[in-house]
């Protein structure tokens, strides 16, 4: 059971836990980090500050309500352990933060950095304006030229701050004799202030530092949307890298140390204690608990955990406390390869992905080219250079293809982090571009639509004898069916046969000599038994009738609800399975699905997916065993649960976390969302500079009016990518 805090809410032990040391420790004092869900107003606030600073040794305790955190100076003495039960005390749940929560702060510097520029571009602009008021109102010679003066003197240091993002970013792609979408807009900011010095400087009429330092607020009010639409759409590769945990405790000679986990190597022992998460991969070498696997799984129940389970790095432990043996640490682990998986999936280059980014770099050196061509034009037309310089600086920013480079990327980010939250896990960049195709699911059986743990019915109907050989040859097995019958054995006492060259083949079962004579486990026709109605695995011993083993299975969780939405959505559903025909027919009835085949070899599996395709149909396989993987690497696209076997995960383009299948249907529904997004964005890109360029050219548009349209279309395109969350 998980403890209660004073304020009467669970404590959630899968919250985010704990980070990195300083690189550079500062003897004085040390920086600790703490994640504090249960926050929600300024109240809570006052109150966590208020018990943190009272504590002895700390000397600052600030509490950010965003992003539900604390961050603590203290003494080089104090640590998060010594903080935590203070406010459990004071009635609220809190955690050690960890490096990817950490970053996730470091991310929203850039966020303050461009409202702190945002403020400064804003606040000189208004100055500007008022200035501007006297010389629009009439105000002549020495009167007009003070104040074209005082406006350059508040508008180019201020432009120089605001503008060094754009600034920044141009000059790197310059220097590497490339384009992008802020060398444009500098540019046309660039030209704004020159020809208002020049105006200045000949004691002209028209100055347009108002105008440069407007165009330099809205364009960082619109960069600056943009990156907030794109922070809420945040990955799910920053929400597994955020379950990692940097510190554990290493048994050394039967006494305990605190350490970095990176210090760890495989074969050390460590203590995870109630609360705690895994910071490894490993093996329990002793105690007892519960295990909270829901953040990598999906699975809400808790999972016993004894001596011999295997555990993974992000399972939190929640009752009693656990010895861990490590198998795996650090980029190893299995944590850390699914997040690997889903930023290589989310920075991938889809079909589309690779349309924007052509369409992006022949847009660049047309932008200056269409610039250069309507200054040209309008100086021969009008005979005016301020007019030509105006007119060339607004089709610079109005054509800027930042609408066109969002299209993808972000539409990409928010249907991932929709999908992992649902507990599907992308990990093939062109997945959902593939998914959204799919006219034709196949399904195995066992392991996939059933829960892939059958349990054996008939262990008393046989011989201490038979028994022993069958556990013998199960135990060489992988097979769901063979590992129930060898868990079945040994739990009523049966020791294994002493057998020779024992081998599993795929598709049929396990075979070896016996006393100088061949045995198998397997399917019927493999055995040379008769198949029966129910799941059965026969044991042929040489000189004796063929025995069955029976077994009953149930549906996975969702697995009817999964077949009943794909059939509704008009897709044709397929079960192909090696179990014998009248268990498949009867899970056939049972979920409504019309068409399915017994008794299939994994080369069968694949053959019958690869005549789909051939025919013309878009297959998505769902499989999870070894002889899934051929069927799983033919289809258009599949997925694998996350209980496959590594040779099925990994030919799979998306693996599914928990047991449960309803999200299956959901990402098919997603998938075909997020494509329809990505072409509505080209659409509203399109749109947009079918209209804009146009009014530009034809001088409509003013570098002001201009910076409005294309930010206005960078933060339509993110919003309309948002609606998939």
């Amino acid at each position: 059971m998980t403890a209660q805090l004073s304020s009467g809410t669970a404590a959630c032990p899968g919250c985010i836990a704990a980070p990195a040391e300083p690189a550079r420790p500062v003897p004085e004092d040390v920086q600790i980090a703490l994640s504090l869900p249960g926050i929600h107003c300024s109240a809570c606030i006052a109150n966590v500050e208020r018990a943190l600073n009272a504590h002895p040794g700390v000397e600052d305790a600030r509490v950010n309500l965003t992003l539900k955190r604390a961050m603590i100076k203290a003494a080089a003495e104090t640590h998060a352990a010594d903080l935590i039960p203070v406010l459990e005390r004071a009635g609220y749940e809190a955690h050690e933060l960890d490096p990817g929560a950490l970053s996730a702060t470091q991310s929203d510097k850039a966020g303050r950095d461009l409202l702190m520029r945002l403020a400064v571009a804003g606040f000189a602009s208004m100055n500007v304006m008022l200035l501007s008021v006297s010389v629009w109102s009439g105000a002549t010679d020495a009167t007009r030229d003070l104040f074209h003066w005082i406006s350059a003197a508040i508008a180019l240091p201020a432009i120089a701050f605001s503008a060094q993002p754009f600034f920044a970013n141009a000059w790197s792609a310059l220097r590497v004799k490339r384009l992008n979408m802020d060398v444009p807009i500098v540019l046309a900011i660039l030209l704004a202030l020159m020809t208002s010095l020049w105006e200045t400087a000949l004691s002209g009429e028209h100055a347009y530092f108002d105008a440069a330092l407007t165009l330099t607020f809205f364009l960082l009010a619109g960069r600056y949307l943009d990156y907030r639409t794109r922070a809420a759409a945040r990955s799910a590769a920053e929400e597994l890298t955020a379950l990692e945990v940097p510190r554990a405790i290493r048994l050394v000679d039967g006494a305990e140390e605190e350490v970095s986990v990176a210090s760890l190597a495989v074969g050390d022992l460590i203590i995870v204690r109630p609360g705690g998460r895994m910071p490894v991969d490993g093996e329990i070498v002793s105690g007892k608990s519960e295990l909270d696997r829901s953040l990598l799984t999906g699975e809400t129940l808790p999972v016993f955990a004894e001596a011999g389970l295997a555990v993974c790095a992000g399972e939190v432990n929640l009752t009693g406390p656990l010895t861990i043996r490590t198998t795996a640490v650090g980029e190893d682990t299995s944590l850390h390869r699914m997040a690997d998986l889903v930023a290589i999936a989310e920075s991938g280059r889809s079909r589309y992905t690779s349309l924007a980014d052509k369409a992006a770099k022949l847009y660049a050196p047309g932008v200056h080219i269409l610039s250069a061509l309507s200054f040209v034009g309008w100086y021969i037309y009008s005979g005016d250079i301020r007019t030509a310089l105006n007119i060339a600086a607004a089709v610079l920013i109005i054509t800027c293809p930042c609408a066109l480079g969002l299209a993808v990327p972000a539409v990409t980010t928010a249907a991932s982090g929709r999908l992992f939250r649902k507990g599907m896990l992308i990990k093939h960049s062109t997945a959902l571009e593939r998914l959204a195709e799919v006219d034709t699911v196949v399904f195995d059986k066992t392991g996939t639509l059933t829960s892939g743990t059958p349990e054996l019915t008939n262990l008393e109907d046989h011989s201490r004898a038979d028994l022993e050989i069958a556990l013998a040859l199960a135990e060489a097995s992988s097979h769901p069916l063979s590992v129930s019958l060898a868990k079945s054995a040994r739990d009523a006492g049966i020791k294994p046969a002493r057998l020779e060259d024992v081998v599993e083949v795929p598709g049929y079962g396990t075979e070896g000599m016996y006393r100088g004579q061949p045995v198998r486990l397997g399917r019927a026709g493999w055995t040379g038994a008769t198949e029966g109605d129910q799941t059965t695995a026969w044991l042929a011993v040489t000189g004796q009738s063929p025995v069955a083993f029976l077994f009953s299975d149930s549906l996975r969780p969702g697995a009817a609800e999964a077949v009943q939405a794909f059939r509704d959505g008009g897709k044709s559903v397929v079960l192909i399975s090696g179990d014998t025909r009248g268990a498949v027919q009867t899970l056939a009835d049972k979920l409504g699905i019309e068409t399915w085949i017994a008794e299939a070899l994994p080369q069968d599996k694949a053959a019958h997916v690869q005549d789909l395709s051939d025919r013309g149909h878009h297959v998505l396989m769902v499989g999870d065993g070894l002889n899934d993987t051929a069927a799983l690497a033919a289809a258009h696209v599949s997925i694998s649960p996350a209980s496959a076997l590594d040779a099925a995960r990994v030919a799979s383009d998306i693996v599914l976390l928990g047991n449960d299948l309803s999200p299956i249907a959901d990402a098919c529904d997603t998938a075909v969302k997020a494509t329809k997004r990505i072409r509505e964005n080209f659409r509203i890109a399109t749109v947009y500079n079918i209209i804009a360029v146009p009014l530009a050219v034809a001088g409509f548009a003013t570098p002001l009016i201009a910076a409005l349209a294309m930010s206005t279309s960078s933060i339509t395109v993110s919003l309309n990518a948002l609606r998939l969350r």
